[in-house]
């Protein structure tokens, strides 16, 4: 884990993905706050803390994190984080307003999975709000998903069926990464076919170069103004916007 943070950290500011994650997620929070601030926001597994400098539009953030790189990373940036699981989160019952989780319900086994969905709900208040992104279908497992400890893979019908038997009602649901979802299931396929897929490796974390990277993200850029409109119906990542019942 230490490894894929260390990488994030190289790449979240330029890379297309991620620009195109904080694109697409700053499109849903738009629309469902329609410029209201909240009074506390919690990034849940929070990493290098990447994610706080643009939810600071939104209201007073901090991050939870487990891990010392990703701690060390957020802290060097000036950016507010607690040590802590996502399973346990070290916050009061109904003390938030909106709680994130982006590509960390993944890499947990199936009874963290559960524990970190119902401390979200645990520490959202009555309405509160919930924005998450999860590696999306089980085809497009490969050689990125070893690095990143995945452990599973969501379609629609799993992250409704995860999110409502934790007390969350989904206001929207919408693919992402239309674009690059044919080369990405190209690679993927290919990882899986000669074997490559059991190895770890950060290629999907570099920067690629200008010109590739440039077009990528007008394409993703391209996507998230669709998203204002309509859902996206396939991608490699899915994200949802839920409220606490």
């Amino acid at each position: 884990m230490d490894a894929m943070l260390e990488a994030t950290a190289r790449a979240e500011d330029d890379h297309f993905w991620f620009r195109g994650l904080r694109r697409s997620a700053r499109v849903m929070l738009d629309a469902a706050l329609k410029g209201r601030r909240l009074e506390r926001i919690v990034d849940c597994g929070a990493g290098t803390g990447r994610n706080l400098d643009w939810l600071r539009k939104y209201g007073p953030v901090v991050g939870i994190e487990r891990s010392p790189t990703g701690l060390a990373v957020a802290r060097a940036h000036g950016r507010l984080m607690v040590q802590g699981t996502v399973a346990a989160l070290p916050l009061p019952s109904a003390s938030v307003d909106l709680a994130t989780s982006f590509d960390v319900l993944y890499c947990l086994p199936e009874a963290d999975e559960r524990a970190a969905l119902a401390e979200m709900a645990r520490v959202l208040r009555p309405g509160g709000l919930a924005l998450l992104n999860v590696a999306a279908l089980d085809m497009l497992h490969g050689a990125h998903s070893t690095l990143t400890r995945e452990l599973r893979r969501y379609s629609r019908a799993r992250l409704r069926g995860r999110l409502e038997g934790a007390g969350f009602t989904i206001d929207r649901m919408s693919f992402t990464n239309f674009s690059t979802f044919p080369a990405t299931l190209a690679v993927r396929a290919f990882d899986r076919w000669s074997g490559r897929a059991a190895q770890a490796s950060d290629a999907d974390l570099l920067v690629p170069s200008p010109p590739i990277n440039r077009t990528l993200n007008l394409a993703l850029a391209a996507e998230a103004q669709v998203m204002r409109y309509v859902n996206l119906p396939v991608g490699t990542s899915l994200m949802c916007l839920a409220h606490r019942t």
